[in-house]
């Protein structure tokens, strides 16, 4: 690198370098930018080229979706039938929204809330058998429900559980809950215990620094372990078929499934994809506002020793 030599007028020399940035290194940098960009484009098109694809299916006609010779012309109509027979038709698909709407945020608010005070035990207190005690919850996330899914039957069954939304909310908070002690058990290990000393300190009890001091640092696993209750049990299907036998209280994932016309059940398709795009828009928003907390979440304890 070229260097320049300067005198001062007391005399002094001045030795500095003409400012020039490193070639390589700027190459280095746009080559990792364009890398960066090429593989977030890609991976990006991966997820939203199904979901536009959906979108468009849905404002199509059933006999275009099913075409096997697809023309430019069928592709380039588009209806609102689908949706208009949806909710204004015999499926009654508001009242399907309605209760996986109820379900789901009432298993998404039950599992946080459990989560974090079974995480708060794990991480802060010290008693016999907490290890092998936290290693048996986590491995029933091992064990798919659908293993267990007669005696979970007959266990609700004998305490009147069945055909009722907190049946379902129990059922699916228990699914989801060993994942929730999971994440709450390492975020509490990733806060110094020093805080909540302060707070004692200071005289706050159990409760109140719980929720006073130690919440704000603790959004994002809540976060996650309610983002994941709620996705789970807004989609799930086989335990809402189990349990629910009255229609009036089918979720949207059983809905769909009986929006069957035709002779020997055959599905229009376009209520399908229509119902499905429905079922699609809580989930993005949901998962669009808490992604940074549930990704967070998901990091917590990850680099810890």
């Amino acid at each position: 690198m070229a260097t320049l030599t300067t005198t001062k007028p007391g005399g002094e020399l001045k030795v500095g370098s003409t400012g020039r940035a490193p070639v390589n290194g700027r190459a280095e940098t746009r080559t990792k930018l364009t890398l960066y960009w090429l593989g977030g484009t890609l991976a990006a098109l991966v997820f939203l080229v199904p979901l536009l694809w959906s979108i468009l299916r849905s404002f199509q006609s059933n006999d275009a979706i099913v075409s096997a010779t697809p023309t430019l012309s069928a592709l380039t109509q588009f209806t609102t039938e689908n949706f208009k027979a949806l909710f204004t038709g015999d499926a009654d698909i508001v009242r399907a929204v309605a209760n996986s709407l109820i379900v789901s945020v009432c298993t998404a608010v039950l599992t946080a809330v459990l989560a974090t005070l079974a995480g708060y035990g794990f991480g802060r207190f010290h008693f016999r058998g907490r290890n092998v005690l936290f290693g048996l919850i986590v491995v029933t996330m091992m064990v798919p429900f659908q293993a267990i899914i007669t005696p979970l039957y007959l266990q609700m069954n004998a305490m009147g559980l069945t055909d009722s939304r907190l049946g379902l909310v129990l059922f699916y908070s228990t699914v989801n809950l060993p994942f929730g002690v999971f994440v709450m058990r390492n975020a509490f290990e990733n806060i110094p215990a020093e805080i909540e000393d302060s707070a004692r300190v200071d005289g706050a009890g159990t409760m109140r620094a719980l929720v006073s001091v130690l919440r704000p640092m603790l959004v994002p696993g809540m976060a996650t372990s309610a983002l994941f209750a709620f996705l789970a049990s807004w989609t799930e299907f086989l335990g809402a078929l189990t349990f629910l036998t009255d229609d009036k209280l089918y979720t949207l994932p059983l809905s769909l499934v009986n929006l069957q016309a035709g002779a020997y059940g055959a599905v229009n398709f376009g209520y399908l994809v229509a119902g499905a795009v429905v079922a699609m828009v809580p989930c993005v928003i949901l998962y669009v506002a808490l992604q940074r907390f549930y990704v967070a979440g998901l990091a917590s304890g990850a680099v810890k020793g």
